[in-house]
């Protein structure tokens, strides 16, 4: 068969990539000529571990390729997938499904009779069939299957998730549709994947709860954290044993300054968002959005409590501004709350982060921006860990101490021992426990 993917955004470019090392043909099409342009190029826009050794391999052996030409593309299709963006619409914050609409309406044009349509981006419960009604508007009489099947890609580990993913989802509504995802996905049944078959309704929802429990488990552990640091607990222990219990699993249990990235904020507020206009409050992820918001600005607190009553004037040193480790991804992340905070009561902000830097600039002006972790501590009042890069585990704690002139550390990912910390004159401030004060 042969694949084209519109759209090479996160979810496009790694599930497109992904298909072609299976051995299938696959197109990958983006209005982007400059994104196209780069990735003929062999640049890849994104910082996904493993993803440009792909690429190479399958682009030099002819089963990947780029273009503009859209029609052509979709032309020479067996199935097309959408994978477009679906963004937060601003006001109500349902999912903005212009660019969703948009491509069906030109693949419509273009596609051949017997082409399966499968809905990749994450969207509301009810758009596949919207989508397939706007197809067969646009070209009546057209013979074509309509399918969902969302996807579960972690960035920093999509290569892996898509490679050995917990299960496959896939909604259809005929036997066509169904083949046509089975033997896509077939090297990974061979390994025993679960597949799940079900309607497009379902398939729809399935993305949406998943992401949305997830977002409330992180959310749910950082309020335990809370209660720990006033009894005495320690929220790491707390978890760690919870986790145990396989009703509960110890994955997405670790306490930190709240949830970002493109998938948790976007796909909880536009869930709520379709409960609420089927009359059906979905309380817990409302409070869970409300939750996590507040918890980037209670972290912004956190560091500036530590600078004292007047941190006008004071540096704070920033390890890490992607949402999480192993991507660029800066979308939603907690240090675009926290540093504009800090910078708002006359902090000046240093910060370092491995990959993130090109993507967070234009977002957090006036910040200083370091070549390496420890530059990061020079001059620096408070110290701040807002991701749990590895490079930054193995810092010196002595080496650090060096260079600051304050002696606080707010480690927000608990990526140190308190002890080693307190051992080097700093006060270690973590997540979920009583703060570790060191001796000068």
């Amino acid at each position: 068969m042969r694949i084209t993917m519109i759209g090479t955004g996160y979810v496009g470019l790694v599930s497109g990539v992904c298909f072609s090392e299976f051995g299938f043909d696959v197109t990958c099409v983006d209005i982007d000529a400059e994104k196209i342009e780069r990735l003929n190029r062999m640049e890849v826009p994104i910082f996904e571990p493993g993803l440009d050794d792909l690429i190479e391999r399958n682009y030099a052996d002819k089963r990947l390729t780029f273009t503009t030409d859209f029609d052509s593309a979709v032309g020479q299709a067996d199935v097309v997938f959408i994978a477009v963006g679906t963004p937060s619409r601003r006001g109500d914050g349902e999912a903005d499904l212009t660019y969703v609409y948009e491509a069906a309406r030109r693949l419509a044009h273009a596609m051949k009779p017997g082409t399966v349509v499968v809905i990749k981006s994450t969207v509301v419960v009810g758009t596949c069939r919207k989508v397939a009604e706007i197809i067969a508007a646009e070209r009546p009489g057209l013979d074509f299957s309509i399918a969902s099947n969302p996807e579960f890609l972690r960035e920093g580990s999509a290569i892996e998730d898509f490679m050995r993913p917990d299960r496959v989802v896939v909604g259809v509504v005929d036997t066509r549709g169904e083949e046509a995802l089975r033997r896509l996905y077939r090297p990974l049944f061979l390994r025993e994947t679960p597949i799940v078959v079900t309607t497009l309704e379902n398939a729809e929802l399935i993305k949406y709860a998943s992401n949305a429990f997830l977002a409330m488990k992180i959310t749910f552990i950082n309020e335990v954290a809370d209660l720990c640091e006033k009894v005495g607990g320690d929220v790491q222990k707390v978890a760690s044993a919870i986790g145990l219990d396989k009703r509960i699993g110890s994955k997405f249990l670790h306490a930190g300054p709240g949830y970002g990235g493109s998938c948790f904020p976007k796909d909880t507020t536009a869930l709520a968002a379709t409960a609420r206009k089927y009359d059906t409050a979905l309380r817990l992820v409302e409070t869970t959005i409300e939750v996590n918001d507040a918890r980037k600005r209670a972290m912004a607190e956190r560091v500036l409590n530590a600078l004292g009553a007047d941190p006008a004037g004071k540096t704070v040193g920033i390890l890490g501004i992607a949402f999480k480790p192993n991507t660029d991804d800066v979308r939603d992340a907690p240090s675009l709350v926290i540093v504009p905070a800090l910078q708002a009561a006359g902090v000046r902000v240093r910060a370092h982060d491995p990959e993130a830097q090109e993507q967070a600039a234009p977002l957090l002006p006036g910040v200083e921006w370091c070549d390496a972790p420890y530059d990061v501590a020079n001059g620096a009042d408070v110290l701040a860990v807002l991701t749990e890069w590895n490079v930054y585990r193995g810092l010196s704690p002595r080496a650090l101490a060096e260079r600051m002139r304050g002696r606080t550390v707010v480690d927000m990912r608990n990526i140190w021992p308190a002890e080693e910390i307190a051992e080097a004159g700093l006060t270690h401030v973590g997540i979920g426990r009583a703060p570790t004060r060191g001796e000068s």
